[in-house]
């Protein structure tokens, strides 16, 4: 059997699952057993695949049939650029989520041309239920001038965000890390920040039976945001002033079903300039509010 030969049985049997991309996870899978890239196996695909190295591919194939997702079983997945280390303890990041990371960026580059602090690197920020530090660490790579900041309550989580942050930001003084609930991990010493970001549980805890079977098997305390989607993200919000320098901000993501009601809550807590970010399909995905 020769390389493309397997990428086919394997599309093959993943299509045939209602698997979505089909081909792609098949040769994403193959690359992995053969310890190589998607380049490389596309330009080897004429030459013929060993029987252990087959094995090993069915194996795969047999794990994402079952409903594991393709970046719990490769182990990793891309993000702004950078490939993060994921294992199941950690919310797969999605380009989704980019949104959060270009609404902040977009922010600190305003304030640096404004008058909020004379020196830019002077800002700082907070990235709440920062997981696999997806956002905390793209920040600090596209603008390390900025001191950033991260808490999560899983300590498995932030194990992993501290291994990405000396994988992908060597020699940098990069991100410090907090292990708590919310505000509830940061010490006295943390002091306030120019800017909280966060992505945030936000579904609610009624549809996570809904979802499908591999978002399913990521961790739900990563996912469920209690009755309505909006417990997580009220508690953010409410402590969010506490924290804040004189003109900081919040930004989260959520639903685009949740933004009328979130809208609500940061205003009634003293937020203004409101403004909602839509994502890469036009879905309003990140909401945010200067605290003054």
């Amino acid at each position: 059997m020769t390389i493309r030969e397997a990428i086919t049985q394997g599309a093959a049997s993943l299509k045939a699952a209602g698997i979505d991309n089909p081909n792609l996870d098949a040769s994403l899978l193959l690359a992995h057993a053969l310890d190589t890239n998607r380049t490389a196996l596309v330009a080897a695909s004429p030459e013929p695949l060993s029987d252990e190295k087959f094995a090993a591919f069915c194996g795969l194939i047999e794990r994402r049939l079952s409903g594991e997702c393709i970046a719990y079983i490769l182990g990793k997945k891309e993000f702004r650029g950078l490939e993060f280390l994921v294992i199941p303890s950690v919310l797969v990041p999605r380009p989704d989520t980019e949104t959060l990371v270009e609404a902040a960026t977009e922010k600190l580059k305003e304030w640096s041309c404004g008058t909020i602090a004379a020196e830019e690197n002077l800002f700082s920020v907070l990235d709440l239920c920062t997981g696999s530090g997806a956002v905390a660490i793209a920040i600090k790579n596209e603008m390390p001038q900025v001191t950033v900041s991260a808490a999560d309550i899983s300590a498995e989580a932030l194990e992993i965000e501290k291994i990405n942050a000396a994988r992908l930001l060597p020699g940098v003084d990069s991100v410090h890390f907090f292990l708590g609930d919310l505000y509830n991990a940061l010490p006295a010493s943390a002091g306030q920040f120019s800017l909280i970001v966060s992505n945030p549980p936000y579904i609610p805890s009624e549809t996570i039976k809904t979802l499908p079977a591999e978002v399913q098997r990521e961790p739900r305390l990563a996912l469920d945001g209690g009755g309505g989607g909006l417990a997580i993200i009220q508690r953010i919000i409410d402590g969010a002033p506490d924290f804040l320098l004189p003109g900081g901000s919040l930004l989260m993501e959520a639903d685009p079903r949740q933004m009328q009601a979130i809208t609500v809550l940061l205003e009634k807590r003293g937020f203004g300039k409101i403004r909602i970010y839509n994502d890469l399909s036009g879905q309003e995905r990140v909401i945010g509010g200067t605290y003054e």
